[in-house]
């Protein structure tokens, strides 16, 4: 799925992200960005990332640059 950053506060590391196929916002948990290839999201990057669903919310995981193909 591909999206764009609406908000990323790099202190706690949380944010939200719209996707581009519904403008759905997904949340992206402190820590979300472990193991990818950012350090850090800026206002309207674009990405790349997978949706997780707990507990009734959808949290952005697997966050990478390129297209998804879709």
């Amino acid at each position: 799925m591909q999206g764009i950053v609406k908000l990323y506060d790099p202190i706690t590391g949380a944010g939200i992200v719209v996707s581009d196929s519904d403008r759905r916002e997904i949340l992206l948990r402190a820590g979300g960005l472990r193991g990818s290839v950012f350090r850090s999201l800026r206002q309207g990057q674009r990405i790349v990332f997978e949706v997780v669903d707990e507990g009734g919310q959808s949290f952005a995981s697997n966050i990478r640059l390129g297209a998804d193909g879709s």
